[in-house]
């Protein structure tokens, strides 16, 4: 259990290409949310929830925050969760990913850098929204966010801007691509549902 990150859930995406909001989708026996609410509070002894929507959350009886810049991309959501932190670094999970698994978290988690944003390039993609974040960057994406002069205010530009860790965790003996597969629209949840049953993952 760790007590010097904060475990951050991002909930904050309009889920537009889904039609309906996918972290109340269901796998199994639980919600999206439900599960990946299980599997954060077994790794952080401190979860938060961010989100524009926050009485929806309610009843997971979590600390609920919202975008302080809003509607702004999953870079407001980091940059509130860094901001109502209480500890140096969080570690950011997107509630499009719902197969992620507590070794790959804790892999992350334990890797050494000096480095202020830590993420993995699994599945033939940077992954940015499952990664450490330090609160040295807090300035920095305001910067970003507020910039009126800059035409590309994507997160995935931030990123490539940003000094960033990239770690590459395919060799390792519990990696699977399936791990970091993203829900975005119905078919996506249809993959998710035959990838859990196929790979019996709880």
């Amino acid at each position: 259990m760790y007590s010097d990150i904060t475990g951050v859930i991002l909930a904050g995406g309009k889920s537009s290409r889904m039609g309906v909001n996918k972290s109340f989708l269901k796998l199994g026996n639980q919600t999206i949310i439900e599960r990946i609410v299980d599997l954060m509070k077994s790794i952080f002894s401190e979860v938060i929830i961010i989100t524009n929507t926050p009485d929806e959350y309610k009843f997971l009886k979590l600390p609920l925050y919202e975008d302080i810049y809003k509607w702004k991309g999953p870079l407001a959501g980091i940059h509130s969760a860094l901001t109502h932190s209480q500890t140096e670094k969080i570690f950011i999970l997107s509630c499009d990913v719902p197969l992620m698994s507590e070794a790959m978290i804790k892999y992350i988690i334990e890797h050494r850098t000096d480095k202020s944003i830590v993420f993995c390039e699994a599945a033939g993609y940077h992954q940015p929204l499952v990664g450490v974040y330090s609160k040295k960057i807090l300035r920095e994406i305001e910067k970003f966010i507020s910039d009126n002069e800059m035409s590309d205010k994507s997160f995935h530009k931030f990123i490539k801007t940003a000094e960033a860790e990239i770690i590459h965790p395919e060799k390792l003996s519990f990696y699977r691509d399936e791990i970091f597969f993203n829900v975005n629209r119905p078919e996506d949840y249809d993959t998710v549902l035959f990838l859990k049953n196929e790979n019996n993952m709880t």
